[in-house]
């Protein structure tokens, strides 16, 4: 029976929500749609029936992931959908629109290498990973470029089969693509994404980013397969067929397709028995050349072009195109330009499952032959279709060379990742090969050392030590490569959050001796830092110092620059800040311009200005060298670093907004582990001083457990994290919390860094303060406010190891953080901690410095304010609230802002700009607050009520139950009418405008 075209059946919405969303990316908001289904359920036919309709102006570039087994190709899919790009605009064109990222693309594609050899010759970036981001960020500035003439449509399909290398670009395109009118859309079929699978974790990504849609399609209704029928038969269907088709297909419509293919169903027990018969129903009934050829291009893969088929089929040209046409007739293969395609990949799989063993490694062998004639003849990479189709053919001989020359390519592509899943197959392949030095050019530990390289390379520093820790098990003390083992093995344990780096670095010059050398040159550099970030800086300085006199001597300027880096920080971080910038500017001398040191000075120079109080020139340095960056097309990978960096100092100089832009931005482009964590703790920070406690709190619980890894082994991470934690559950009112987190400023061995410990000293303070404050100031007493004794024993006890600490910290700003480490404890006569209205006015003039942050001198202000009405002075108290609510305002200050309004409208002083009504602000009720404390919260509240009757503030305790005005007048025995008269006086004296805001001022919600 003859069968029509099959109409698209129940894709309706899809196909329109596609559409919708290209027409929102003409706008200029990139997004993409990922589609996931079961194998026949419609995928590609939606896609192309998307492509059928795509208007003249859109570019559709498209690319199919190529099912290579567990090692793809790197990059297969994007090379297909950028060469159909070079086909459009041609090579210059393309070269371009890449900006700086031109030398990665031609690394990447090598006919355009072939064409620009200013591209090819172009110098790489430098630093782990920077090949990687430069050729992400030409991509993305490519696509940019190109989507501004039209707009252009991504579609990658088969994601199943996606390589790792593939996978990176598209998780970072998704994220980093900005203004452009890009629409992504992928494709995987969702049976084959299993565990382990890496698609996983990036579907899961895909579902938490609000510029992707994921859409499963589902199988089709009785309906459907009905109206589906039709269209193939051209006459309506009788039920019975129906049930048959229904009932055999499940509602996957490549299923009713074969299924009425079969003569219309008019017999069912003319059907399959299996799904295994039903997709070589068709197959099956073709000649037997027909059925040779389709067994060849089932080796092959899906999709296989007519030269390479005319190499590996055995017959003749004019055998081979009647087998074709036969098999196109039949609806077995497609034709798309110059290749033949499976008409859908589960047939390809039926058929290769039902070749002979033999049959199948012979075939492999002829596509190894033909794949390794073409390398030959032209310029395409090659080498992982030839190592794939050498191990089909059971030859790990040929495999082996192949294979290592596959890790080369992959290399040089900066596909780390696929580099170091080749690496691992030719470890696998060593001992069952003759004479694999020979073939691979390197030992079997320099291929495990470079397998482990790719690995750390790639993100997967757990898999790297694993295989350093194997490579040092095999290697002899003796044998050359075994201190950059250990060298290695300090690297990994470095990245994945683990201690023990420093004593395996200072094993490795042991075994190196004193000779000099470039590996000598790069572990005494590695344990400078790690020195550094452990903040033994004494050690830092003497080893950095070592470093730089062997890369002096091996006239290495790079390496030159990063010691005298590393010596500089190290130095000021000890409290030699003069001599630190000198070393910084001289760092940068050394570096004569190379790319990795400069961007390592501009990172460290910007983060001393910050520490130091100059914020203003910090951030000019790191944007300074986030310019250079983006020139050396590295702006969204290792720019995130420097962008990070101008977000501490942005805040300091009251522009919230810019370095939220700046947070958002970065996050989004799911920085590595160290610079996520800076940016998470940046934000949390940000959040709370704007006024969102609440927020804040449930922000760090979200990300602490990611933070810890890195704490354990950085120190200024450690002191900077612990800062924001206390701060956060200071604000919740949590003083037990706060100084789980803010005792560690005493913990650190020789002393904390002093630009992160003085911060964090005062926070310290502040708890101190408030555990005082809540036991009444008296010590001993069993438990007030909600503190037990025994731990405002031990916070109190705390305060002369606090003030050692505080002393040893010799810092140009110490002296600031010193005025407010003092106004936190001062007491006024008969006042708590943090009552004395002078030792405010002292700390409010330090915090009026240049280098003081702008949100200090609001937060001072207010404090002075509180005190001064403890004090009873209520005419001061306005004019300092008044500066202080000014400031915060103009300051940005949220938290400052709302504390302020707080506390005038609780003490009845009407502020200029103020709510006027005193309603709380977002976060209110969560606790005392950014700039407050239990005794200023206690006063306040005692002022307000001091007003109300006896009976009144019987109904206000009511009030604060939740109780309506009958609820409350059967509690104390009157009409609901009198309650509703106390309740209305209640309002009056308060100045409230709700029964909840009364509640909250009185202080009887806390």
């Amino acid at each position: 029976m003859t069968t029509s075209t099959a109409a698209m059946v129940g894709r309706d919405a899809d196909l329109a929500r596609l559409n919708e969303r290209l027409d929102e990316v003409r706008a200029g908001a990139p997004f993409t749609v990922v589609i996931g289904g079961e194998a026949g359920i419609g995928k590609t036919r939606l896609v192309r029936e998307f492509e059928r309709g795509l208007p003249s102006d859109v570019r559709l570039l498209a690319g199919q992931c190529v099912d290579l087994g567990s090692v793809a190709a790197p990059y297969a899919p994007v090379k297909a959908a950028l060469r159909t790009l070079i086909a459009d605009l041609g090579r210059e064109r393309v070269l371009e629109a890449a900006g700086p990222g031109r030398p990665a693309l031609a690394a990447l594609l090598p006919e355009l290498a072939a064409s620009d050899p200013d591209a090819a010759a172009a110098a790489a970036p430098a630093g782990v990973g920077a090949a990687t981001g430069q050729l992400h960020e030409g991509i993305a500035v490519l696509l940019e470029s190109v989507s501004r003439e039209r707009p252009v449509v991504l579609l990658i399909e088969d994601l199943h089969w996606v390589d790792a290398a593939t996978l990176a670009l598209l998780r970072f395109l998704m994220r980093a693509l900005g203004s452009s009118r890009v629409l992504t859309v992928l494709t995987y079929r969702s049976e084959d994404v299993t565990r382990g699978h890496p698609l996983r974790a990036f579907l899961s990504e895909a579902e938490r980013d609000r510029w992707v849609e994921r859409r499963d399609l589902s199988r089709l209704t009785r309906a459907q397969v009905r109206k589906l029928t039709k269209s193939l038969v051209g006459d309506p269907p009788t039920d019975a067929v129906i049930d048959t088709v229904f009932r055999r297909s499940d509602g996957v419509p490549f299923f009713v397709e074969e299924l009425v293919g079969l003569d219309g169903c008019r017999d069912e027990r003319e059907l399959p028995d299996t799904l295994r018969e039903l997709l070589l129903a068709r197959y099956e009934r073709l000649s037997d050349p027909a059925q040779a050829l389709l067994r060849v291009i089932s080796v092959g893969g899906v999709r296989i072009s007519h030269a390479m088929l005319e190499t590996v089929f055995d017959g003749s040209a004019d055998e081979l195109e009647l087998a074709a046409r036969e098999s196109v007739v039949a609806g077995v293969l497609t034709i798309d330009g110059d290749d033949y395609a499976f008409r859908h990949a589960l047939v390809r799989e039926a058929i290769l499952a039902d070749l002979l063993p033999g049959e199948r490694a012979r075939f492999h062998s002829r596509y190894a032959e033909a794949y390794e004639a073409a390398a030959a003849a032209g310029t395409r990479r090659l080498a992982a279709e030839i190592s794939f189709h050498w191990l089909g053919a059971h030859d790990a001989a040929r495999a082996f060379p192949a294979t290592i020359h596959a890790m080369r390519e992959a290399r040089a592509a900066a596909a780390y990742a696929t580099a170091a899943q080749l690496g691992e197959r030719a470890i696998g392949l060593w001992d069952v090969v003759p004479e694999p030095e020979r073939s691979s050019g390197m030992t079997k530990l320099e291929l495990m050392g470079r397998t482990a390289s790719h690995l750390r390379n790639a993100g997967e520093g757990e898999r790297s030590l694993a295989l350093v820790k194997a490579a040092l098990a095999e290697c002899p003390r003796d044998e050359p490569q075994y201190p950059r083992f250990l060298r290695d093995k300090a690297m990994d344990l470095a990245s994945v959050g683990r201690p023990g780096s420093i004593p395996v670095l200072e094993e490795a010059l042991e075994v190196l001796g004193e000779r000099p050398s470039e590996l000598r040159m790069t572990v005494l550099i590695v344990l400078a830092g790690r020195f550094m970030i452990e903040g033994r800086l004494d050690e830092a300085v003497d080893t950095a110092e070592r470093a730089l006199e062997v890369a002096i001597e091996v006239e290495s300027p790079r390496y030159a620059s990063l010691a005298a880096n590393v010596a500089a920080v190290s130095r000021a971080s000890r409290g030699e800040v003069d001599a630190g910038f000198a070393g910084l500017e001289h760092a940068r001398e050394l570096s004569h311009g190379d790319g990795a040191a400069m961007l390592r000075y501009w990172v460290n120079a910007s983060d001393l200005h910050f520490l130091v109080g100059n914020y203003a020139e910090a951030v000019r340095l790191a944007e300074e060298g986030l310019e250079q960056a983006r020139a050396q097309g590295v702006e969204r990978s290792s720019g995130l670093i420097l962008a990070s960096n101008a977000v501490d100092p942005l805040f300091a100089l009251g522009e919230w907004d810019r370095a939220a832009v700046l947070i958002e931005r970065a996050l989004a482009l799911d920085p590595p582990g160290p610079f996520g964590v800076y940016l998470q703790r940046a934000r949390i920070w940000s959040i709370l001083w704007l006024g969102e406690p609440v927020r804040a709190a449930e922000q760090l619980r979200r990300v602490r457990s990611t933070m810890t890894e890195i704490m354990e082994v950085e120190v200024q991470t450690r002191l900077s994290v612990s800062r924001v934690a206390a701060e956060v559950a200071l604000a919740g009112g949590d003083v037990a919390g706060a100084w789980r987190e803010a005792k560690r400023v005493l913990d650190e061995r020789g002393g904390p860094l002093p630009g992160y410990g003085l911060p964090l000293a005062w926070v310290a303070a502040r708890v101190i303060g408030a555990a005082r404050a809540g036991a009444g100031g008296v010590i001993g007493r069993e438990q007030a406010g909600g503190i037990p004794a025994e731990l405002v024993a031990e916070i109190s006890a705390a305060e002369p190891a606090l003030r050692e600490v505080l002393a040893g910290m010799d810092w140009p700003t110490r002296s600031l953080w010193a005025a407010f480490f003092e106004a936190e404890l001062a007491e006024a006569p008969d006042g708590a901690a943090g009552s004395d209205a002078e030792a405010w006015r002292v700390a409010a003039k330090a915090a009026a410095a240049p280098s003081a942050p702008g949100y200090l001198a609001p937060y001072a202000l207010t404090r002075q304010g509180e005190a001064e009405l403890a004090a009873g002075d209520r005419a001061a108290a306005k004019v300092t609230l008044q500066s202080a609510f000014d400031l915060a305002l103009s300051g940005g200050v949220g938290a400052v802002r709302d504390r302020v309004e707080q506390v005038a409208a609780a003490a009845g002083l009407a502020l200029d700009g103020g709510m006027g009504s005193g309603r709380p602000k977002a976060g209110a009720g969560a606790g005392p607050g950014l700039a407050g404390s239990a005794a200023s919260d206690a006063i306040a509240a005692a002022e307000v009520t001091a007003e109300l009757t006896a009976r009144e503030r019987q109904v206000l305790e009511l009030i604060a139950e939740g109780l309506s005005n009958r609820q409350i007048g059967e509690r104390l025995f009157i009409s609901g009418k009198t309650a509703s008269v106390h309740v209305s006086a209640i309002l009056r004296k308060l100045g409230a405008a709700t029964r909840t805001e009364a509640a909250y001022r009185a202080g009887v919600l806390r």
